[in-house]
């Protein structure tokens, strides 16, 4: 593993207090929630410790954060924003519900394609708004594809004020191309729906595959769109607290505008954004290829230790979606691993009535930890 990603012994992370290392007890090892183990990229890492050997902890100020993401979004991710339209957010979350909440009324439908990450759910149901379920379709080799003909229908349901995309998509690690963000702006377009899109595991896009933003398909649709997305996912900084917001027209950037109390974030977060994205990128490149090597070897040890479960390497992102219907393990499998095996992964219903019977993995780590992970899930089985 690449000396700059550090050191993941399990002695070492269990030092931690973050979400992942405090919920569950020692014994547990923990697989769940989107955090990784790779320690902290030394540039974010100094300018946190600069801003806090000056006392810099005010409220936010977004600085340098336009004209930094767009020079890193048209190096990387082949898209060149606006610096003017782009916005810090406390998390993309945030972003989205207070958005949503701008532009429709309360009780209005907003369009998700589940299996798809849970907050999507409760976040937006918390919101005051109602969840209309465009599920994926799923072929016999476990590639997932967007629905089309169900998004249309879904689209065309009374009340309904927004779609909701997920790009990479959480859990699946699959990245829409844009032959399917294009027929998607169509959509959209004929019903007069807008466009939010969830971008923030673009950045850890794998070798193979190539992130298309929303905001680069040539299309009505996408002018409307804003584009939310958040170094917390690619440099492993969550818990400072900043997302990304890009509009595409003034009158949109106007809405986020209009809310920025709403939307006030983290200053360290800012701050922490701006040298992942400007001076942290060799280290962006490290975690990509070790979970690039992480997938490929998960392939292998499940083959080894549990041919029953289902796996296709992801796109993008570390998380793994894990088809172990077949083990007869019930709705939750994720609830048995950790009965049995002491080990932790997301339950699969947490994605939506679409994940019953599947679990997330997490394997953004050290190939140790993940071999450990499939040991202590084939024990579970065994068991």
């Amino acid at each position: 593993m690449d000396a700059m990603l550090g050191d993941c012994s399990l002695e070492r992370l269990r030092l931690r207090k973050s979400f992942k290392w405090r919920t569950h007890p020692p014994d547990v090892l923990p697989a769940f929630v989107a955090e990784m183990d790779f320690d902290i990229a030394e540039p974010i890492r100094a300018a946190v410790a600069a801003a806090l050997d000056l006392g810099d902890c005010g409220y936010p100020h977004k600085g340098e954060l336009g004209p930094v993401f767009a020079q890193f979004a048209c190096d990387r991710l082949d898209w060149s924003p606006d610096p003017e339209l782009v916005f810090a957010i406390p998390d993309v979350m945030t972003g989205v519900a207070e958005f949503i909440q701008a532009i429709t009324e309360p009780g209005a439908g907003v369009v998700i394609n589940p299996p798809v990450y849970a907050p999507f759910f409760f976040r937006l149901e918390l919101a005051g708004r109602r969840i209309v379920e465009a599920p994926l379709a799923v072929g016999p080799d476990a590639r997932y594809e967007l629905d089309l003909d169900a998004l249309d229908s879904a689209l065309g349901q009374p009340g309904v004020g927004a779609y909701l995309i997920c790009n990479p998509h959480n859990p699946l690690g699959r990245v829409w191309t844009r032959a399917e963000l294009t027929a998607v702006a169509d959509l959209c377009a004929r019903h007069n729906v807008p466009v939010l899109a969830d971008e923030i595991h673009a950045p850890l896009v794998l070798a193979g595959a190539s992130h298309v933003s929303f905001h680069t398909v040539e299309h009505e649709a996408a002018r409307r769109a804003v584009v939310f997305t958040s170094a917390s996912k690619g440099w492993n900084i969550p818990g400072l607290k900043c997302g990304i917001a890009v509009a595409a027209a003034p009158q949109t950037a106007a809405i986020l505008e209009e809310r920025w109390e709403a939307l006030l974030g983290g200053h360290l977060g800012v701050l922490a954004t701006i040298a992942a994205l400007r001076d942290a990128r060799p280290w962006l490149d490290a975690v990509v290829g070790q979970i690039q090597a992480n997938a490929a070897m998960l392939g292998k040890l499940l083959g080894e230790h549990l041919p029953a479960v289902r796996y296709r390497p992801p796109q993008a992102s570390f998380l793994a979606w894990l088809d172990c219907r077949e083990l007869g393990l019930g709705d939750d499998p994720a609830a048995v691993f950790l009965e049995r095996g002491r080990v932790a992964l997301s339950p699969g219903p947490d994605f939506g009535r679409q994940g019953r019977g599947f679990a997330r993995l997490n394997i953004g780590t050290s190939p140790e930890l993940v071999a450990e992970a499939i040991q202590r899930m084939a024990g579970a089985v065994a068991g």
